[in-house]
């Protein structure tokens, strides 16, 4: 925290904001940019081609000499999306605020409610497909997946999705668990994730592919896990991309009553 404290007014810096607008006018970091982590998906639901993402965050005034810090509010998962959507795009020098917007607020430190007004630049895109993981990665059997839905969606309790249910053979894990409390770290424990990842088989030394319904829950599980020094992909498409693929899934609950 005093790390990003001692640097907001610095010229070399720009700190991101993921939350959704409502949430950022209702208080934010000084000179924080609004950018909505949900806007690096399109209308169909999948991540923009990498030239537009680049696009949307030269428009929020990001440039190649800018360090990003990025923060969020209490789940946590935008702000880890933009994360990943940031070293996706090749960019090794991401910050993330270690606390939540409400601990930093609870802190006494200082918040804004007038907008920034961006200055539009220019960003240069060094993709890294290392760290995204696509279907027919997802299909092989060198990896571990982790399902960070709610446990009724893993069931398939509940109709969500046309074909209900989870990848065969993944873990899960609700991302819930992942982050930390709203007055505390951004994430749980090194300790607390150990524990859970162990207690679900996830081997430390073999790669992990974090998944969720449609791929921002995901960004959670990928931040915990490359905290942790797992080597870990995101993989973007997530459920609903492998349900539509026509794809095997397995359901250990009945779906609820209404569902197809």
């Amino acid at each position: 925290m005093d790390w990003v404290a001692e640097r907001l007014q610095q010229p070399d810096v720009l700190v991101l904001d993921p939350r959704l607008p409502m949430r950022y006018l209702q208080g934010h970091l000084p000179g924080a940019v609004s950018v909505p982590a949900p806007r690096a998906f399109g209308p169909d639901g999948a991540l923009l081609p990498p030239d537009q993402l680049a696009a949307w965050l030269a428009a929020a005034g990001l440039r190649d000499d800018l360090t990003p810090i990025v923060y969020d509010g209490h789940d946590g998962q935008r702000g880890a999306l933009l994360v990943w959507v940031l070293e996706y795009l090749g960019r090794q020098d991401v910050r993330l605020l270690d606390v939540f917007y409400e601990a930093w607020r609870a802190a006494g430190r200082p918040i804004v409610y007038r907008a920034a007004v961006p200055q539009p630049a220019a960003f240069t895109v060094r993709l890294d497909p290392t760290v995204r993981a696509d279907l027919a990665a997802v299909q092989r059997d060198d990896h571990t997946l982790l399902d960070v839905r709610s446990r009724e969606e893993y069931q398939g309790a509940v109709d969500f999705d046309p074909r209900p249910g989870h990848i065969p053979g993944a873990r899960h894990l609700d991302w819930r668990e992942l982050a930390g409390p709203a007055a505390g770290s951004y994430l749980a424990s090194r300790d607390q994730l150990q524990r859970l990842l162990a207690d679900r088989g996830v081997d430390p030394g073999r790669p992990v592919i974090s998944y969720c319904r449609g791929g921002i829950r995901a960004a959670l599980g990928y931040l915990a896990l490359q905290q942790l020094g797992y080597p870990v992909q995101l993989f973007d498409g997530s459920y609903q991309a492998w349900a539509a693929a026509g794809l095997p899934v397995e359901s250990t609950a009945s779906p609820s009553p209404g569902s197809p």
